[in-house]
């Protein structure tokens, strides 16, 4: 009762100050100006109805959020096909993500009756925004249940979803209904203010979202999530059409597009990345990119098949692709340290696979052409280890395609990962190009050879704890402001150890990877340059001895060589990264073209 009599003042209020600022608008137009000058005022009056049109979305905002005080932060919530899958209790507590202004959260339950009358739950969870569920604090489901009916109830309120019922409307007999109480005028007033200004809102918005959609296309404002333009969904894979007896075992990684699962498919181990439904189109990018030709690489994560599974209600994506147990890069520096033979394994087929990835392949016999990619979300997250600690290159997501003689389009290009943005992503002044992209993969990969540096057993002293790029200057969770600041105005890149520069390996790849990670886009190494580097270093420099207490891996016991009368070789004869032939900046080249340049 009390919320309807402050709606009450508060409508009144409402329409009073709309009278007024109506009367203000039109007397500014037609009576504040000579009649010479009515032309230009006239083409002025959608830049009059759009800053009415504001000042009445701001003002509905504030009444309405006045009003309304009941507020939802967290539901009940259950998922009956992944209860099924994993065969146990899944009553669980969500979150709900806070709403957007002048939208709130509710709670709801989509449930069955049985032919007993005992009901079947398939969904609870957070609901954004739907004015059927305005103040309603309990959940009540009030439609008249046919046969198989899903039933439906949503309410406010923290975990007001943990009670639910069904209570049919009854059936209404006739009866004599009075006659409605004439509206006063008062009433009607209201009523012809409350029409005529929404259809000036309507106008307003209208107007408002053109300009907005031509500022965005002058000012080539970027997104920080992509918008792609919807594709249809591809048959599944041949391995995987129809489901397939899969069990999900746990839950190994969430990430920004689903969870990655590790599953038994028969007597194989295997990884199974869930999408929701509001990610579909991550999971067909990253399908589209796994089934180009040549893409069944050493380097590059081994697809499987895919599937989709669920109800029509909630359904999910599922991409199967082979399973290592290491799992990410990120994750294995956090608990290991590692050899120099074993960081340059890492690097070298790290750089290995991404060069497959930028490479543009000629058609042959056995395959098709394979475009140039760029991955676009480049991070030792996105690179896993396999038992022999190679690298395969992981999460295509984001990934985009370079066909020949098509231009790659209008894309967004503020994408990926915060911390490892270059610093014209993070500026938004991208060259939309084939090489403008590969080089910002490249930029990415100068920080995760840093990270690789970070904890190799090479550098003297004891090795220090894994950090992110940049978590010494912006911590965990650095904003796009804070990255901006620190990348882009005051140009910091991650610190290099003192140490690190006595060792000759070491030192060559501190080289590398500042070439990588170089403010100018067009002075960085191509992936191809990279990988070269890395091996030349690991042929050259033979293992250091395993002398640090820190090194996991114990000295070897091998008898020491024969003396000899010559000097040992001093590091000196070691090439340096600036007397590596190299093949320069991007564009990329394959080894068929560079042999055809000769």
């Amino acid at each position: 009762m009390v919320n309807k009599v402050l709606v009450a003042i508060q409508l009144a209020s409402f329409a009073q100050r709309l009278k007024v600022l109506c009367t203000n608008v039109v007397n500014y137009v037609f009576t504040s100006f000579p009649k010479a000058r009515l032309k230009h005022q006239i083409s002025m009056l959608p830049w009059a109805f759009m800053k009415t049109s504001l000042l009445f979305l701001l003002f509905l905002f504030f009444e309405v959020s006045y009003c309304h005080a009941v507020t939802t932060t967290r539901c009940e919530f259950y998922n009956a096909t992944r209860c099924q899958t994993l065969k146990q209790d899944c009553n669980e507590t969500q979150e709900c993500e806070q709403a957007e202004p002048g939208k709130r959260n509710h709670c709801y339950v989509l449930w069955q009756n049985s032919s007993d009358g005992k009901p079947y739950i398939k969904l609870k969870g957070c609901f954004l925004d739907n004015i059927g569920c305005y103040d309603q604090q309990k959940c009540v489901e009030t439609r008249e249940e046919p046969m198989k009916q899903i039933l439906f109830c949503c309410c406010e309120g923290d975990m007001c979803n943990s009670n639910f019922t069904w209570e049919p409307s009854p059936t209404h007999s006739p009866t004599i209904q009075t006659p409605k109480p004439i509206p006063s005028t008062n009433h009607q007033v209201i009523l012809s203010l409350v029409y005529t200004f929404g259809a000036l809102l309507v106008i307003g918005v209208v107007i408002l979202l053109l300009f907005w959609l031509y500022r965005q296309r002058k000012m080539a404002y970027f997104n920080e999530i992509p918008t792609l333009e919807p594709i249809p969904i591809p048959p599944s894979s041949p391995l995987m059409s129809g489901l397939r007896p899969i069990q999900l075992i746990e839950i190994k990684a969430r990430g920004r597009f689903g969870a990655v699962w590790k599953a038994q498919y028969k007597t194989q181990t295997v990884a199974v990345k869930i999408f929701p439904l509001q990610d579909k189109q991550s999971w067909i990018t990253e399908q589209e990119i796994f089934k180009l030709p040549h893409m069944d690489h050493d380097n590059i994560l081994h697809f499987i098949g895919i599937e989709k599974r669920g109800d029509h209600c909630q359904p999910e994506f599922w991409l199967i692709t082979a399973f290592h147990e290491k799992g990410s890069l990120c994750d294995y520096l956090k608990a290991n340290i590692v050899t120099w033979s074993e960081m340059c394994r890492i690097a070298e087929t790290m750089a290995r696979g991404l060069m497959h990835l930028h490479e543009e392949i000629p058609a042959n016999k056995a395959d098709g052409y394979k475009p140039a990619v760029a991955h676009r979300d480049f991070k030792s997250k996105n690179v896993l280890l396999k038992s022999d600690l190679t690298a395969c290159i992981a999460d295509f997501g984001l990934a985009l395609v370079f066909r020949p003689g098509k231009p790659c389009g209008d894309t967004h290009g503020q994408v990926g990962t915060r911390r490892y943005m270059a610093p014209e992503v993070l500026e938004g002044a991208i060259n939309f190009s084939r090489d403008a992209f590969l080089r910002i993969d490249m930029y990415a990969c100068g920080l995760v050879l840093w990270e690789l540096a970070s904890r190799c057993t090479a550098q003297e002293g004891p090795i220090p704890e894994y950090m992110l790029p940049f978590e010494e200057e912006v911590g965990q969770h650095p904003s796009l402001e804070d990255m901006q600041e620190c990348v882009v105005h005051k140009k910091l890149r991650p610190i290099i150890g003192d140490t690190w520069k006595k060792h000759p390996g070491l030192s060559a790849l501190c080289d590398t990877m500042e070439e990588c990670w170089d403010h100018d886009a067009e002075a960085r190494l191509s992936a191809s340059c990279v990988m070269e580097r890395v091996a030349l270093q690991a042929r050259l420099l033979p293992p250091p001895p395993a002398t640090n207490v820190y090194s996991p891996h114990p000295p070897s016991s091998s008898p020491p060589p024969p003396a000899s009368s010559s000097p040992p070789p001093h590091h000196s004869l070691l090439l340096h990264p600036s007397e590596i032939q190299s093949n320069g900046p991007l564009p990329v080249f394959s080894a068929r073209q560079k042999e055809s340049s000769i």
